[in-house]
């Protein structure tokens, strides 16, 4: 037990011996009481009244036999010095008690003149001619015997709870402690039992030893009584629909328990609020009062459904009124999923910003790119569907779409000058406008050279000029070009290399049926397999790389293709020798031989051409 209830045993001991007196100390009490009668009753009569006086002083110290030791009398403070407290209860001598029983926790002296205290006679000293008394076991006499009767008689005492012990807590009962179990505390556990400490209440004496000095309190019992009593109470009471009050008692994941009086309800999360709810506790802690609507009532299970919400109406009912299609409101994003972002306009109230409807320019993938939850934004009422409680909303349509007026700002054919924003397999993006990229095609970057991708070429943040193509405002695409800024050099393709023409260039790639040769930069002509070498030899030993020369057989600027042929530059080159030959010779001859001369020539020449056409 605490250290406050080590009372010295003797003296408890002694005083408890000199309460419980014997029957010969009993009877001797009533017969000296019954001679104290006689006395004065034949004073008042006058019997021999001389001897009567005389008497006296020996009836009246007979009288003090009357105060027995041990015996817990009332008296009033009369003085107070340094060592004792002087109390009159009646005695012709003065009652003294040590001053240390007065001394308060804060080292204050509580004695007053005049205030009344209950003390025990300990003793008589008749050498000092004063009466040794005791204010503290006087109290834990009383104390005891308000143990005892609150025990008999199912009563309650009053106390205060004064620390925290093992099991439980202390309770001081005026002077006495007790100890209060920890189960018999509160109905339900006490999660912050220090704060119970310092305050007063009533309990229940569950057992009591005086021998022992060991009493156990109950506050559990009392509590159940009163919530008994108000169970009935609150039962008589309740009913479907009506509005109560009541004491949230525990939340859980799925609503809250709201103490009624004695009967706990349920206030499911859904019934809460017309708005969204994430946990009972954003909105309740335990001990909240609270106002609620009793949904269901099941008396014979004690089972009570409650609703918060159904205290006032629903906002859809006036959602049509409050937000027409086309109008500008604002909300809060208070969720965000992968095809939109929950705007709430009012508690109840939500519509939803679908991807698509965040912004005229920007493709977005995903909300979060664009919105945060908890950000205030403004969006405009496409559609409402009031039952099913469903709002469509837009961000983009409270901004002009800037593809219906990038076409007057960028009319075909200008030329623009931005940063690469993008490189793709399939060409590069430029940046326009805020959130408008144009694309320039692969196809369109040069008129001449074959590009495999665009990063050949090109760098991301690298500044390029380009030409405006074409704005389709209707598929949002803007496209550009890069070749376009020069003219196409196979315009006059066929004005530098005419049919006839002989050229040179390095082989740039060979096929099973042709090779390629590069006239000028991006510019080819093929020659075909049937066109090269007559010499079988020197057409199997062409490579990349080489130098050849071969003669312009065909140009076609619409296909972007020129054909060229060794075989015929080989025909060319021997026509010429021999034409060159037979001049040499005509100089010599006679003018029958010139004729003769010119036929052969002409047979010659046949010839050539069909073996040509031959092979």
């Amino acid at each position: 037990m605490n250290s406050d209830n080590n009372v010295n045993l003797t003296e408890e001991q002694t005083a408890s011996n000199a309460v419980q007196t014997t029957p010969a100390a009993e009877e001797e009490q009533r017969e000296t009481a019954a001679g104290f009668d006689q006395e004065v009753i034949e004073l008042e009569e006058g019997k021999d009244s001389a001897s009567g006086f005389d008497q006296l002083p020996d009836l009246y110290e007979e009288s003090l036999k009357q105060y027995q030791e041990g015996e817990v009398v009332s008296g009033r403070i009369v003085a107070v010095d340094k060592d004792y407290v002087i109390v009159d209860i009646g005695y012709k001598c003065e009652g003294h008690i040590p001053i240390h029983e007065f001394i308060g926790p804060n080292g204050e002296n509580t004695a007053i003149v005049g205030d009344q205290v209950d003390v025990l006679l300990e003793r008589r000293d008749d050498e000092e001619d004063i009466i040794l008394l005791s204010k503290e076991k006087a109290s834990k006499i009383k104390i005891w015997e308000e143990i005892s009767s609150a025990y008999q008689e199912d009563g309650e005492i009053e106390g205060t709870i004064t620390a925290k012990v093992k099991g439980g807590l202390s309770v001081d009962l005026g002077g006495m402690s007790a100890f209060l179990p920890g189960s018999q505390v509160d109905l339900q556990p006490v999660r912050n039992i220090d704060s119970l400490i310092g305050q007063t209440f009533k309990f229940k004496i569950l057992k009591y030893n005086k021998k022992r000095r060991n009493v156990v309190l109950s506050r559990r019992i009392i509590m159940e009584k009163e919530r008994a009593e108000q169970k009935s109470a609150t039962l008589a009471m309740l009913e479907g629909g009506k509005v109560v009050n009541g004491v949230v008692k525990n939340i859980t994941d799925y609503g809250v328990f709201v103490d009624l009086g004695g009967i706990d309800g349920l206030l499911h999360v859904t019934d809460m609020s017309w708005g969204r709810i994430g946990h009972p506790s954003e909105v309740f802690h335990v001990g909240d009062p609270i106002e609620v609507k009793i949904l269901n009532f099941d008396r014979e299970n004690e089972k009570v459904s409650l609703g918060m919400k159904q205290l006032t109406e629903d906002p859809w009912l006036m959602a049509t009124e409050k937000y027409p299609i086309g109008a500008r409101v604002w909300g809060k994003v208070v969720s965000l999923t992968d095809y939109g972002a929950f705007v709430e306009l009012e508690p109840g109230v939500e519509g939803l910003i679908h991807v698509s409807e965040m912004s005229w320019t920007k493709k977005v993938r995903h909300p979060s790119k664009i919105v945060s939850v908890n950000d205030i934004v403004e969006s405009e009422v496409l559609d409402i569907d009031p039952q099913k409680k469903r709002i469509s909303l837009s961000m983009k349509h409270v901004e002009p779409n800037p593809w219906d007026i990038i076409g007057e700002k960028y009319p075909e054919g200008t030329i623009i000058e931005g940063k690469i924003k993008n490189i793709t397999d399939f060409g590069i993006f430029i940046g326009i406008d805020e959130g408008i990229d144009g694309l320039v095609h692969i196809s369109d970057i040069s008129w001449t050279r074959r590009i495999k991708h665009p990063s050949e070429i090109f760098k991301k943040g690298q500044e390029v000029r380009a030409k405006v193509l074409k704005i389709d405002k209707e598929n949002e695409r803007f496209s550009l070009g890069i070749k376009q800024l020069a003219e196409d050099p196979w315009k006059t393709i066929d004005q530098r290399y005419p049919v006839g023409k002989s050229v040179s260039g390095l082989v740039t790639n060979k096929t099973d049926f042709g090779v390629f040769i590069e006239l000028e930069e991006g510019i080819e002509g093929l020659i075909h397999v049937s066109e090269l070498s007559r010499d079988k030899n020197k057409a199997a030993q062409v490579e990349v790389g080489d130098m050849v020369t071969a003669k312009v057989i065909n140009v076609s600027p619409k296909d972007r293709k020129i054909g060229l042929s060794i075989r015929k530059l080989e025909v060319d080159q021997e026509h010429t020798v021999y034409r060159d030959y037979l001049h040499s010779r005509q100089e010599a001859t006679t003018p029958l031989g010139e004729l003769l001369q010119e036929r052969l020539e002409e047979s010659e020449l046949r010839r050539l051409e069909e073996t040509e056409e031959k092979e």
